[in-house]
């Protein structure tokens, strides 16, 4: 259901926006609330006043309104709504898009966003086909840019191929898949997160400083797109995220046994900052301090869990991501790690305690797949998570 919903709507220039009109009504008789936003160009083919007469809204133009803009209006813009709807969306905006540039309100709000945008595509079969909108669409695609259409038709300017903006009917069926499915609906996605707690003796233990803040992130941002996650968590200092199924652990075997009885999996996300080691000669009874004397203490290495599951010959998921947290040399001992764990991808990230990504709100992550090496800037670990989530949704082919 469509219902209560809230959907901001940035109408492109081009003859195709008359749909528009038409999409923000039947939006409105499904009980959709629509915020329209009319570039420029896209005012040259339909009035501010029609559109805020369909929307019952007040139609938004300009990047720098002062009234909206003393409160940062255009991030309040970009958020406050469920679904960001491109139509009619043109090789311009798409290419400005790709390109992360933001020189008027819509290419603002579409940089500023943290939600799911849907493009609506329109423009002639020589723009479409051109090799430069096709490496657009490719970025957009990979970056978790969701698509309706272009079909193929008579165009205005009377060539025929594709081009022609989707129909009305089927743009909505896009977006209600966005926002009441989600890409991921069907698929069961296995996520990771936290440290663990390998037991020196009862008050005491080998840990590190992951505070879980990104694979709960992660776990949450699957969610939203309509997975079924099932969410394998250490002791980790930030509460679980909702939505998913929790399963809660302390040490690395335990948590390598939480993961064979999730399996199968479509995916498996790995976030997990596993203890490497553990010790062998845990004490049932606290070490009694003595002085002068050190306990001695015996190692045991852990179970590589991450290995175990990229080596499977059956029931292994379709896409297996690793992390590597690394303080040097971060690309090149991420490649070799993802080498030789033999998993799909490998999220590697510098956690240095000079960058404050350890235990921190933010990341900076270098994404290490077959076909190479694509470094992200620092961002926001629920940006991170959003932009990772819809990439394995394009993976899995949704």
């Amino acid at each position: 259901m469509l219902a209560g919903k809230h959907v901001l709507l940035i109408i492109g220039g081009g003859i195709a926006a008359y749909k528009s009109l038409d999409l923000i009504r039947r939006l409105r008789d499904r009980g959709v609330a629509v915020t329209p936003v009319l570039t420029r160009s896209g005012a040259e083919f339909v009035t501010p006043l029609s559109v805020s007469a369909l929307a019952g809204v007040k139609v938004h133009q300009d990047l720098f309104d002062l009234t909206s803009e003393a409160e940062m209006g255009h991030i309040e813009l970009s958020r406050a709504a469920d679904l960001i709807v491109v139509a009619p969306a043109t090789a311009d905006l798409m290419a400005k898009m790709a390109s992360g540039l933001a020189n008027d309100l819509a290419s603002t709000l579409l940089l500023a966003t943290d939600k799911c945008v849907l493009l609506a595509p329109a423009m002639n079969v020589r723009m479409w086909t051109h090799a430069a909108t096709q490496r657009n669409i490719a970025t957009l695609r990979a970056d978790g840019i969701l698509f309706a259409g272009p079909d193929d038709g008579v165009m205005a300017c009377g060539e025929f191929g594709p081009g022609r903006m989707a129909e009305v009917p089927v743009i909505i069926d896009a977006i209600d898949a966005a926002l009441t499915h989600g890409p991921l609906k069907g698929r069961h996605i296995l996520v990771t997160s936290g440290p663990t707690h390998e037991p020196i003796d009862p008050v005491r233990y080998i840990a590190n400083r992951s505070s879980g803040a990104q694979g709960t992130a992660i776990a949450a941002a699957l969610a939203a797109l309509g997975a079924d996650v099932t969410f394998v968590t250490g002791p980790a200092s930030v509460p679980p995220p909702q939505g998913v199924r929790v399963i809660n652990v302390e040490t690395a075997a335990q948590m390598l046994t939480a993961v064979d009885a999730a399996l199968p999996a479509d995916a498996a996300v790995f976030a997990a900052a596993v203890a490497d080691w553990r010790v062998t000669t845990a004490s049932d009874h606290k070490i009694k301090k003595v002085a002068g004397a050190l306990p001695t203490l015996s190692f045991a290495e852990n179970a590589d869990i991450l290995a175990t599951v990229s080596h499977m010959t059956t029931g292994r998921p379709t896409l297996v991501v690793g992390f590597a947290a690394e303080t040097d040399d971060v690309l090149a001992h991420a490649t070799a790690k993802r080498q030789r764990k033999g998993c799909d991808w490998i999220v590697g990230n510098d956690v240095s305690p000079e960058t404050g990504i350890m235990g921190g709100t933010e990341n900076a992550v270098i994404l290490i797949t077959s076909e190479g090496a694509e470094t992200w800037p620092r961002m926001g670990k629920d940006e991170v998570a959003r932009r990772l989530a819809q990439r394995i949704a394009t993976a899995l082919g949704v």
